[in-house]
């Protein structure tokens, strides 16, 4: 059974940087991309950023382009998400979800595995 449990949430103020993990158990973790959304209050779960297996691909929401980074290390069996700049909009609890086989790596119902979130809070 794949499990993938979240850590690196907290209270950050506007400006301020977070590293999110994501360790994964089960399944065979360098075979499959991985993705992170996230959900703010009252509002839709969304994606943020996906990587390939192999790290070589990186794939962004247009928000976060250029303050967020996505990365792995395949030995650790764990994908991370640097969040710098961080903006009062960026609040929400964030998902990272294994990425299954089909094509699109920004719709949800591509990912089968999902973690249990870890809560942003972005605020003076």
């Amino acid at each position: 059974q794949v499990q993938l449990v979240e850590s690196g949430g907290g209270l950050v103020q506007p400006g301020g940087s977070l590293r999110l993990s994501c360790a994964a158990s089960g399944g065979t973790f360098s075979h499959y991309g991985m993705g992170w959304f996230r959900q703010a209050p009252g509002k839709e779960r969304e994606f943020v950023a996906a990587i390939s297996w192999n790290g070589y691909s990186t794939f962004y929401t247009d928000s976060v382009k250029g303050r967020f980074t996505i990365s792995r290390d395949n030995a650790k069996n764990t994908v991370y998400l640097q969040m710098n700049a961080l903006k009062p909009e960026d609040t929400a609890v964030y998902y990272c979800a294994r990425k299954g086989r089909g094509s699109n790596w920004f719709a949800e119902v591509e990912y089968d595995y999902w973690g249990q979130g870890t809560q942003v809070t972005v605020s003076s």
